[in-house]
């Protein structure tokens, strides 16, 4: 959509009215508050034009009111007689392919447009019949079906599809004689490019696209049998003819009147990944009926498979409902104080023995902010120790330490909807779209609309680096060495930002002392990028109207993770990408809640905030809130914990919402430190593989039965509402975590998240302003917020956070891989995520439909190496590594190539997670986990069996890419016609040219 001009004036029935140049004219009139049908408009799909509900008269012309641009003066009648017949019109050629059963209709919840839009204009009967399509049910999909009987042609699905999710799946056969809505252009939904993302769903404007789980769920006759539920639909299409459809929208709109008392709907954060969509969960007792995304403020409409399908496991049978305690024989199930009182004596006699550095505490960055907080309180006013962190230190930690160094912030430096504005995006070492798959859609979108340019930098082509207008495939780790080759060029050619360096820079002679090796030659021979790519990288940059770097795990999950980290935002200083919209350093958050997790203290350095827990003023203040004196010395992280286990330094241990052992590098040495812990407890949602290594399990609560907030990648803090009472005796971690410190002779006396959060707000000069209240709703805060309440969504707009107001150039080095293939281990083993799972995949799992799609893990082979070893999709190999082995079949696939393997992280088998192969060799600043560099070899176990990818899965899809719903198709159909095209001169003022000029009334 372009970007709409200046504020001009004009005309809506003799009154006047403020819009923006250029704006679609349908906004201004909805602005004004005019009531006028729109069927197929959508504010965040723009004008699709399909329907013609919407036709006014501009200027003496009838005009669709969402293809129309506004321009000054222009003069617009909606009453006129001619455009009220013309949207007559339209609406009845609709309801020809709907078949309208309100009263026995899932969508009947006083949001289906189709319904609205009849009441609005007052239909009383179709004058064309409902005519049944040729085209069968689709419910082949296990989220959603389509029935064409139901569907109106509008298109939304289609424009959400192509230009909103850029997925590409959707399309209509225009030409057809009875055209309908294709995947793929024709293919049944489950096997199409389809990735369930819920977009079409969402935007539909009736029941024709529909959730499974709404289905004879959410009214009062729609659960009948299918013989009873058919008479019940011919029984209202017969009293139409005699009734008319008033009376039988009014019993309608009862029947949905009295759905509002048993459905809830509530608003909650994602609980997946740290784009942080919002939306309202709609519930039924239990029973979740569907997701729906309406104005989030990360993500609008969008979702992904998993926030919009992947809330089973919250009624999962496999839920944690009361505390467990282990014998000698196993677990038995124990009362909440039973199982308190062992936590706080065993707590106290080993604090007693050992010290309070003998007990380690690690937080959730799946937990809310709030329950964060009170984890890093518990283990530093309680315990006495700051042997406290959070899995940041497994993905982010290197990305902040670079951003640190550099700009003194380290988040994004602006909001998501900043890297839509950029002129170039830059991503490296991140498969966006299956890891951050919203986010994504804003950079394609950007990308196939705006012609943004895109530059992906990467080991493995997935979608974003097929999309791209550059791919570029370094060596491993060596993303350093052409970062700062580029930042060399540069200034070689004198093409650095010399205006924004003097003003807002400091080190710029450090820097280019730093670079004196990087030279382009220097460059290719380490990473294999040709001389003549990185030149072009460096011109696209200088040249670029803003440039946007995102950057994730295959940057941060490195020896020098710090250091490229550092590169990254060298470049952009160096360049003068930051203090602007459009541009600037985006370390793409993995989890819903790992940016506020850190913000929180839940590090062994920082209290809230980021506040150093040596800093003499910061303890001076922890306090006098707290009532008790901070340890000051700097605790352990999570990595150095295991060490410390091992050396007979660490004896306890208590960790919530984490699969630590594995998720952590070197699982196999991981396990072996848990099981020497002379007391663990584990706080979870499941029965996970950490927790049985632990003493105590204590059942948590998920996001949907608690009240809290989260923070997502781009600083925004967001309010979540509980939607379900906690299951069985599983209670939200706040709760839990005040009873364990209250056993402890705490005296916490928290009864609402709330109250947590204005104490945060106290401790935190970055959360300052932050309340329950400014987040109410679907309103969001981004930090730094000041205490009048003011946010920060872009960083940097006056100057940097350091005692000059100027950001500073950091001379990095560069850190090679420790383990590069060799002759023994002479594969190099990537890993990551999937698109369909999260992590580990211990949520994700418990939804059917996600694990009917991808039902375990595999390891991608290329084709190259396939033909080398004798390799096809299906055949078994047993990979080998410096630190363990796993047993896994092969998926060939040209994502990967040459000896690169690749294997999804998620797997519901703890003998063949990842981390069976990684070690513990880590980020040297920040003792991240270097996942990424290992070596492997591959050993053939069996040549023949099953695809472990189903062909059912997306990737196996052929999209049908288009420009939209392309309307001007069904424009060329030989029976169509724009709606008040055969009225007279007659029929209407809005025609009649003399009483446009003399400014007759209305007729």
């Amino acid at each position: 959509m372009p970007v709409p001009g200046p504020d001009i004036q004009l005309q809506i029935d003799g009154g006047s009215y403020a819009a923006r140049q250029g704006e679609p004219l349908i906004d201004a009139l909805n602005r004004a508050q005019v009531e006028l049908p729109q069927v197929c408009y959508h504010p965040q799909l723009g004008p699709i034009q399909t329907c013609d509900t919407c036709v006014v008269e501009v200027d003496g012309q009838l005009v669709r009111a969402c293809g129309t641009p506004a321009r000054a003066g222009m003069r617009v009648r909606t009453a006129v007689q001619a455009a009220q017949q013309a949207r007559e019109e339209a609406f009845d050629r609709l309801l020809a392919n709907h078949l309208l059963y309100c009263t026995v209709c899932d969508n009947n919840n006083g949001n289906c447009t189709v319904h609205n839009t009849t009441k609005l204009m007052g239909v009383q009967h179709q004058n064309r019949p409902f005519q049944p399509k040729p085209s069968a049910v689709d419910d082949s999909n296990p989220f959603y079906r389509y029935d064409p009987d139901q569907c109106i042609l509008c298109g939304r699905c289609v424009e959400a599809c192509q230009n909103l999710q850029v997925n590409e799946t959707l399309s209509i056969d225009w030409e057809a004689e009875s055209p309908r809505v294709l995947w793929d252009g024709g293919r049944e939904i489950n096997g199409s490019s389809c990735v369930s993302c819920g977009h079409c769903v969402s935007v539909c404007p009736c029941n024709a696209l529909m959730e499974k789980s709404m289905l004879g769920e959410a009214g009062y006759f729609t659960g009948i049998e299918l013989p009873m539920f058919n008479s019940a639909v011919a029984l209202v299409k017969n009293v139409e003819p005699s009734l008319g459809y008033v009376p039988i929208l009014n019993i309608s709109e009862i029947e949905a009147a009295g759905r509002e008392g048993y459905i809830r709907r509530t608003k909650t954060v994602c609980t997946y990944c740290g784009v942080g969509c919002s939306f309202e969960v709609w519930t039924k007792d239990r029973h979740i009926l569907k997701v729906e995304p309406t104005h989030g403020p990360a993500n609008g409409v969008s979702t992904c498979i998993k926030g919009k399908f992947g809330w089973d496991y919250v009624n999962s049978p496999e839920r944690l409902t009361t505390p467990l305690i282990r014998e000698e024989w196993g677990f038995r199930e124990a009362s909440w104080d039973e199982a308190l009182n062992l936590i706080a004596r065993r707590f106290r006699e080993i604090r007693a023995e050992s010290g309070p550095d003998a007990l380690a505490f690690i937080a959730s960055s799946k937990t809310t902010n709030e329950e964060a907080f009170l984890m890093q309180k518990l283990a530093r006013a309680v315990v006495g120790t700051n042997n406290m962190d959070n899995c940041s230190r497994y993905c982010q930690s290197p990305a902040t330490l670079g951003l640190w160094r550099t700009v003194g912030y380290g988040g994004d430096s602006g909001s998501i909807s900043d890297i839509e504005q950029a002129g170039l995006v830059i991503g490296i070492g991140t498969n966006t779209a299956e890891s951050h798959p919203v986010l994504a859609t804003r950079v394609k979108r950007s990308h196939k609309l705006r012609g943004q340019r895109l530059i992906m930098v990467d080991l493995r082509e997935h979608e974003l680096a097929r999309r791209a207008d550059l791919f570029v495939q370094p060596r491993p780790g060596t993303d350093f060495v052409w970062l700062n080759a580029v930042s060399r060029y540069i200034l070689e050619q004198g093409l650095e930002k010399k205006d924004f360096l003097a003003r807002w820079v400091n080190d710029l002679d450090g820097f280019r002392a730093s670079l004196e090796g990087y030279t382009l030659a220097h460059a290719e021979a380490v990473t294999g990028i040709a001389q003549d790519t990185l030149r072009q990288i460096a011109r696209e940059i200088v040249q670029a109207d803003g440039t946007c770097i995102l950057w994730a795990m295959g940057v941060t999950q490195q020896m020098g993770g710090s250091e490229t980290s550092s590169a990254i935002s060298n470049l952009l200083l160096l360049t003068g990408n930051y203090m602007r919209p459009g541009a600037g350093a985006y370390p793409l958050r993995g989890h819903n809640n790992v940016q506020g997790a850190s913000d929180m203290g839940a590090m062994p350095n920082y209290v809230t905030g980021y506040q150093k827990v040596d800093d003499p003023g910061v303890r001076a203040r922890y306090a006098a809130e707290w009532g008790v004196d901070l340890p000051a010395s700097r605790g352990l992280d999570n990595h150095e914990m295991v060490h410390a286990i091992h050396a007979g330094e660490l004896r306890a241990m208590y960790l919530k919402g984490e699969e630590m052992s594995l998720v952590d590098s070197n699982s196999n040495y991981v396990d072996a430190a848990l099981e020497k812990l002379d007391f663990f407890v584990v706080q979870d949602v499941f029965f996970s593989h950490t927790a049985s290594f632990a003493d105590v399990v204590l059942p948590a609560s998920p996001s949907l039965e608690k009240d809290g907030t989260f923070t997502n990648t781009e600083r925004r803090i967001q309010r979540l509402y509980r939607a379900l009472e906690p299951r069985g005796g599983s209670r939200p971690d706040w709760e839990i975590i005040q009873l364990v410190a209250n056993r402890l002779g705490a005296g916490w006396t928290y009864t609402h998240p709330s109250q947590i959060m204005a104490e945060i707000a106290r401790l935190t000069p970055l959360y300052a302003g932050v309340t329950y209240e400014r987040l109410e709703g679907f309103r969001s805060l981004q930090w730094p917020v000041h205490p009048d309440g003011t946010d920060t969504p872009l960083l940097f707009k006056d100057g940097f956070p350091f005692p000059d107001g100027k950001a500073r150039l950091y001379p990095a080095q560069f850190v090679p891989p420790v383990e590069p293939p060799t002759e023994e281990y002479d594969l190099h083993f990537n890993n990551g995520r999937m698109l369909e799972h999260f992590h580990e995949g211990n949520m994700t799992f418990k939804t059917g439909g996600i694990a009917q799609k991808v039902p375990g893990t595999f390891v991608e082979v290329s084709p190259e190496l396939a033909g080398e070893r004798g390799l096809q999709t299906g055949s078994v190999v047993r990979l080998v590594s410096r630190h363990g082995a796993v047993r896994v079949p092969v998926l060939v696939t040209e994502r990967v190539s040459g000896h690169q393997l690749y294997m999804p992280m998620n797997t519901q088998d703890a003998a063949q997670a990842v981390n069976r192969l990684t070690g513990s060799h880590a980020d040297l600043s920040t003792h991240t986990p270097a996942y990424k560099d290992t070596a492997v070899r591959l050993e053939v176990l069996s040549v023949d069996g099953p695809p472990p990818l189903p062909r059912t899965n997306h990737r196996y899809g052929h999209p049908t890419p288009q420009n939209g719903v392309e309307v001007g198709r069904k424009w060329r159909r030989p029976d169509y016609v724009f709606p008040g095209a055969s009225l007279t001169m007659l029929e209407g003022s809005s025609l009649n040219a003399r009483a446009d000029r003399s400014g007759g009334a209305d007729d």
